[in-house]
């Protein structure tokens, strides 16, 4: 078995390669509640802009922050007319980097709702 620093084994599921069987397990729970139209437009492993590239006064170039989740999609609410955007993070460890980007990720798109698995 190939394991990485954070004692996490991937796996590759319908040729999507997964960080953890936590991530395959909840892949799997989600593509369940796709099948049956509880949810859709499930996006794996989907990129949010947290920060534009820029050169500074300096001159120096800085790369864009993006914020990779592990998967996003639209819940179909039933009492409701308009469909909420879940997104949706398993993590073991909740590295400093993690937790910032976590931190501008919710504050830029106000409007998601975030989960950790």
């Amino acid at each position: 078995m190939s394991y990485n620093k954070y004692h996490n084994k991937p796996t590759i599921v319908d040729n999507i390669q997964f960080s953890s069987i936590k991530e395959v397990l909840r892949y799997s729970e989600l593509k369940l509640l796709l099948n049956v139209k509880q949810i859709k437009d499930l996006q794996i492993h989907p990129s949010f802009l947290l920060q534009n590239k820029f050169i500074d006064s300096m001159g120096e170039k800085h790369r864009a922050i993006t914020y990779e989740a592990d998967f996003s999609y639209h819940a179909i609410l039933v009492r409701k007319t308009k469909e909420q955007l879940i997104v949706e993070d398993c993590k073991g460890v909740k590295t400093e980097v993690y937790k910032l980007k976590k931190k501008l990720l919710l504050n830029k798109y106000k409007n998601i709702v975030f989960r950790e698995i």
